[in-house]
């Protein structure tokens, strides 16, 4: 009766903590929170001033005595006293109940996530207000959340575009099979564009400047309608401002070593996978999520390197948060997937 209580009260929910964007589900009432893993600091007394979308409006625009920080690198925590500020601020906007009754939280961390870095993820969580946690591996969790037959004998593929990993997994009967994870998403992405243009074009951008570029124009297979775009910065030979028109075949370009790691990680993945799987994954297709499935020409580019029709998730930037959230769900029956650590 009392687990009953802690349940209805004290809401589970899954938790996709995540190097660009932190998603929150919460049972019985699906994805309620997408919010940047950004956070703004006060130098002077380490006072946070925004959180989330509000702290993002700030990236590189603040004065010198405020920060506008990434505590998570690379799909792992990287400032531990800011993650867990960030997380209880989170968890609090969700949960109204947090002073009755505190919830079990499902969260996900990358497939090659050393113990260490694990224990870091589930201390900060619990210190966060949780009265539980759980891990999950972010591409069986991608696998779920994309609806895909995780529990069958038969072969998955998912590849799972974060903004500080990229998580390719082969999955059968529950497990994974075969997996690369890659310390490389969509930050590197956009690092690209920024290099790209300081070399060739004597171009500064900003981070935000980079991403927008990626999502307009850029690409990573050449497209029917290719695109140009007038890009904003800072000339580095002048130091003055200075406006270009950039092509979406230069950004093509930029683009090309990142996105050639994340696909050959995909071949050496495919190249380890059991023969009857193997199979199994070229009948079914490989699915992306992530954000950065979303980078136009991406399917058709790996499936031109791969030989394997490739299909974007029904909810890609949501199909982590939500595997984890179908977790919190039906605890008892999903909790095979999860790893408790104590």
């Amino acid at each position: 009766m009392f687990d009953f209580f802690l349940n209805v009260i004290g809401r589970d929910m899954g938790i996709d903590l995540g190097t660009a964007n932190t998603l929150i589900y919460v049972k019985n009432r699906g994805l309620v929170m997408n919010e940047p893993s950004i956070v703004a600091i006060d130098k002077e007394n380490k006072r946070i001033l925004a959180v989330g979308s509000e702290a993002k409006t700030m990236v590189g625009r603040t004065p010198g005595n405020i920060i506008a920080i990434r505590p998570l690198k690379d799909g792992v925590i990287a400032d531990f006293d800011t993650t867990e500020r960030m997380l209880r601020y989170f968890i609090q906007k969700v949960h109204r109940n947090m002073a009755i009754a505190r919830p079990r939280v499902v969260i996900c961390v990358p497939s090659g996530i050393t113990a260490v870095e694990k224990k870091a993820v589930i201390e900060a969580i619990e210190h966060a207000g949780a009265r539980s946690a759980y891990t999950i591996e972010e591409p069986l969790a991608a696998a779920i959340g994309s609806n895909l037959p995780v529990d069958e004998p038969t072969g998955s593929m998912i590849i799972d575009i974060g903004g500080g990993t990229s998580e390719v997994a082969v999955i059968s009967l529950g497990g994974i099979v075969a997996y690369q994870s890659l310390r490389i998403g969509g930050d590197e992405l956009d690092e690209a564009i920024i290099y790209y243009l300081k070399k060739e074009n004597n171009l500064l951008i900003g981070e935000s400047t980079a991403e927008k570029i990626k999502m307009e124009i850029g690409s990573a297979f050449p497209l029917e309608n290719e695109g140009k775009m007038e890009v904003n910065g800072r000339d580095l030979v002048t130091g003055l401002p200075k406006t270009i028109i950039i092509t979406s075949q230069q950004m093509r370009s930029a683009l090309e070593k990142t996105l050639n790691d994340i696909i050959n990680s995909v071949v050496e993945v495919l190249d380890i996978t059991p023969p009857e799987l193997s199979s199994d994954i070229m009948k079914r297709g490989i699915v992306l999520s992530g954000g950065g499935a979303l980078l136009k020409g991406l399917p058709e580019r790996i499936s031109r390197e791969t030989h394997c029709p490739v299909f974007i998730a029904p909810e890609p930037l949501g199909a982590v948060a939500l595997g984890a959230g179908k977790c919190a769900e039906d605890f008892n029956t999903l909790k095979r997937y999860l790893r408790y650590l104590r």
